[in-house]
């Protein structure tokens, strides 16, 4: 495992509040890594910030050794950054199927023209066709996504991410409002596609089964900053993640 992510200094202020401040991290390629706290500690807006979607006011961010602080979200996709989000965000009109290939046609450098039909033999329908077979949605690619359960959904938001074919992708909250049961299955996909060695995972989440069941390593972050950081044991027994978070949660 090689680092190809690290962030030093980095913050972000809304008028005199510090969201994020001072943060320096360090992601290894095929490290699977959760970032933990409490309510307002900060955890969108860090992942706000690697991936692009906000522009940090200090500190730098590079990737595969290249400065990537002032670019913006699109143009990190394109180095294999990708992200999904808190809120569902799937084309609700669309296929499930067309769902998967709007990104792969961006990747691609092609377009789908929006009132013409897409052939099935297309590559690029056949790549999306790969991609949900990995999510396990392809027996509901010609369904609208709108139709579709909130567990599917959220499985169909995680192709959405996986199609341009990243090698980091974050993932924000990706078991909210998801039963038990759908919570272990996107906890089984994502470990299940980490372990392939083709992406590496960042999951913001507050499901602690979750985070201590998926994770290599744990980033707890409180007030903005990281307090601290580490392997799930190592996390699970510190005092002042105790203290902060955690607390019965992680009783033995």
């Amino acid at each position: 495992m090689g680092e190809f992510l690290t962030a030093r200094g980095i913050g972000k202020r809304y008028g005199d509040f510090w969201a994020v401040r001072g943060v320096d991290l360090e992601l290894p390629e095929g490290r699977l890594t959760s970032v933990i706290g409490p309510n307002g500690a900060g955890k969108t807006t860090l992942i706000n910030l690697l991936s692009g979607l906000v522009r940090a006011d200090e500190g730098r961010i590079t990737f595969r050794g290249e400065d990537i602080t002032r670019l913006p979200i699109h143009k990190r996709v394109r180095r294999g950054i990708s992200r999904s989000f808190q809120i569902t965000s799937v084309f609700p009109q669309l296929t499930v199927r067309d769902n998967i290939l709007l990104p792969v046609l961006a990747r691609r450098g092609e377009t789908a023209a929006p009132f013409r039909r897409i052939g099935a033999g297309l590559d690029g329908v056949r790549e999306a066709q790969t991609v949900l077979e990995r999510v396990g949605l392809s027996e509901q690619q010609d369904l609208l996504a709108g139709v579709l359960p909130h567990g599917d959904q959220r499985l169909l938001e995680i192709a959405m991410a996986l199609a341009p074919e990243p090698s980091l992708c974050f993932l924000d909250e990706p078991c909210t409002g998801m039963t038990p049961g759908e919570s272990q299955q996107i906890l089984r996909l994502v470990r299940r596609l980490g372990a392939g060695q083709q992406t590496t995972f960042v999951v913001v989440e507050h499901d602690m089964d979750v985070v201590f069941s998926i994770s290599d390593w744990i980033i707890v972050m409180n007030r903005g900053e990281v307090l601290v950081a580490g392997p799930p044991d190592e996390i699970r027994n510190d005092a002042a993640v105790r203290e902060v978070y955690l607390g019965e949660e992680v009783q033995e």
